[in-house]
């Protein structure tokens, strides 16, 4: 009987006792949720302060770059004037001394132009403002170049060319140099190319180069075409017509004549590109965006295909398509 009340005691202490710990235990607990709600604003405050911090340093930024504008004066007429003497000299002195610029001539120079003329349409798409500044000076020593070549053989020198474009602008801008009134954009435009065939032209699409890519091609003769009135009126009207042609490959696909489909889908791409002039876009920016757009996700691609050392040959094409939806989630 002894052990048994001896037994009830001491487990009676281990229970006071458990409870006490358990009591403590549940303090510390409480404690511990204090200390983390602690810690959790206080990230908070490190967060605003952070986000406070981030704001100020872009509006330091702002600041800085008013400043930096304000400080950058543009240059005087007088300096721009003796900035393009001097491109003008080194021009003579290249073509007198250089081996590489003597042997030049509009015919080796042709492709050259045409490659800076691209690189400076891919710094505006960028929006790269020194770099567009850069390829403007290429493409602008291409024209002294040219110059100075037609300067050799008599045929014009610089002051020809300069003079060449601004009596065409002076005249194709009869109501800012002449009499004439316009209403609004449109109205200009027509006017330009009306003026156009008065200079001699018989066609309004004689100024198209014939080397222009396809699809720029396509977008200046519809503006030209749709400069002497001969364009639809609204919108709506393109749309539909695009489905007519739509209509009409498919078609021809069901026939399976490549000839007529090849036909047919020119008609369809003519129809887009004319519709995106409805629209205010730019079919080439359009495109050149998107394939800017494609060569960056596909980039990412490639790269997660090696983090996991694999050939994209070896991959599902649902294996790709997984980190294709990453791509267009992480970099657009």
């Amino acid at each position: 009987m002894r052990d048994f009340f001896v037994t009830f005691y001491l487990n009676s202490k281990q229970e006071t006792r458990n409870k006490k710990q358990e009591t403590r235990n549940k303090k510390q607990e409480t404690r511990n949720k204090k200390q983390e709600t602690r810690n959790k604003k206080q990230e908070t405050r490190n967060k605003k302060q952070e986000t406070r911090n981030k704001k100020q340093e872009t509006r330091n930024k702002k600041q800085e770059t008013r400043n930096k504008k304000q400080e950058t004066k543009m240059n005087s007429r007088k300096d721009q004037l003796q900035a393009f003497d001097r491109l003008l000299t080194i021009m003579d002195e290249l073509r007198a001394q250089c081996p590489w610029d003597q042997k030049q001539t509009m015919q080796t120079l042709r492709h050259l132009t045409i490659e800076e003329t691209y690189e400076l349409g891919d710094a505006i798409l960028e929006n790269d403002l020194d770099e567009v500044k850069k390829e403007l000076g290429d493409v602008l020593l291409h024209i002294v170049f040219y110059a100075k070549i037609g300067s050799e053989t008599s045929d014009f020198d610089i002051a020809d060319v300069c003079n060449e474009i601004s009596e065409k602008l002076i005249f194709r801008h009869p109501h800012i140099y002449g009499d004439v009134e316009v209403a609004d954009e449109e109205e200009v435009k027509r006017n330009w190319e009306n003026l156009k065939l008065k200079e001699g032209k018989k066609s309004v699409l004689e100024g198209v180069p014939k080397s222009l890519p396809a699809l720029v091609k396509a977008s200046r003769i519809q503006e030209k075409v749709a400069g002497v009135g001969f364009d639809w009126e609204e919108p709506q009207q393109v749309f539909e017509k695009l489905q007519e042609e739509l209509g009409e490959l498919q078609h021809e696909i069901n026939e399976n004549n490549l000839e007529k489909i090849e036909a047919e889908f020119g008609d369809v791409l003519f129809s887009m590109i004319n519709y995106a002039r409805f629209l205010k876009v730019n079919p080439e920016n359009a495109l050149e965006r998107t394939n800017k757009k494609f060569i960056k996700r596909f980039q990412y691609l490639e790269g997660k295909a090696k983090e996991i050392d694999k050939s994209l040959k070896d991959m599902t094409l649902e294996e790709m398509d997984i980190f294709w939806n990453e791509a267009k989630t992480s970099i657009g």
